[in-house]
């Protein structure tokens, strides 16, 4: 892959990727969204990643939002079409992933940065980060999925809070309401962002692909979680990995998972 503004590296088994636009505060645009789109392709598709490390270049963002600039004298059909292709090919397809992703928000993560994040599995925040969406305050609203992806994580009440206030809020604050999981010094996010990579990376590859697609289920209209989860679990039975773990759990032994 040809890649311009985002930064990308293989070790063991994790894939590092760095949105690279440091004098735009990492402010993502269409060429940045190609990007990720094509590197959400190959990470799925890659036997050799396990998992997924997104982060932002610099100490000061994540990602600041979208490059305004870009489409600043767009018509309704031009905004609605930008819409549905960055949520189908970036932030849905991040969510769909078999393999999880992991955010290690490192400074501002605003507007399409957050909602980066928020699609991504897992969110880790530095101490100094500020999260918002602050659409409303340009005459948009969130438009990859932020409105919908808040409301699950947070509930209702306080997604309609941060959206129509446009306000930011601390990363203890989003910890606090469940927006990120962990919030740790600017010096150990990534340390710690990998730790839990490898602990995931010691489960059975098959099954945490199965939990995750259960897991999105929950959020998706028209398909029932508990249906889902069923039948996930019972495909489980099917695997090497399976017999792997429960062989490994009865031997008192440490599992040797393969992915099959």
């Amino acid at each position: 892959m040809n890649l311009k503004h985002v930064l990308s590296e293989i070790r063991d088994g994790i894939l590092y990727l760095t949105i690279n636009r440091q004098e735009k505060l990492n402010a993502l645009n269409k060429a940045t969204l190609a990007e990720l789109a094509e590197l959400v392709i190959y990470a799925e598709q890659e036997a050799g990643v396990s998992a997924v490390l997104l982060t932002g270049a610099g100490q000061k963002a994540f990602v600041a939002g979208a490059d305004i600039s870009e489409f600043a004298g767009y018509s309704a059909a031009e905004g609605e079409e930008l819409a549905r292709n960055g949520q189908e090919a970036v932030f849905n397809a991040i969510e769909r992933s078999s393999k999880p992703w992991i955010a290690a928000v490192n400074g501002f993560a605003l507007g399409g940065g957050l909602e980066l994040a928020m699609a991504c599995h897992i969110r880790l925040a530095s101490e100094n980060a500020k999260l918002g969406l602050p659409e409303v305050s340009l005459g948009l609203i969130p438009g990859y999925g932020g409105t919908q992806r808040l409301t699950a994580l947070v509930g209702k009440g306080k997604a309609f809070e941060m959206i129509l206030t446009a306000g930011m809020i601390t990363a203890a604050e989003a910890e606090k309401i469940g927006l990120v999981n962990q919030v740790v010094p600017q010096e150990e996010l990534l340390t710690r962002a990998v730790s839990l990579i490898q602990l995931i990376q010691k489960r059975a590859p098959l099954a945490v692909a199965a939990a995750i697609r259960a897991v999105n289920a929950a959020g998706e209209d028209g398909i029932n979680g508990f249906e889902m989860e069923i039948t996930e679990f019972g495909r489980c039975f099917d695997t090497a990995d399976f017999k792997e773990g429960s062989g490994a759990f009865t031997e008192k032994r440490q599992p040797e998972f393969k992915g099959r």
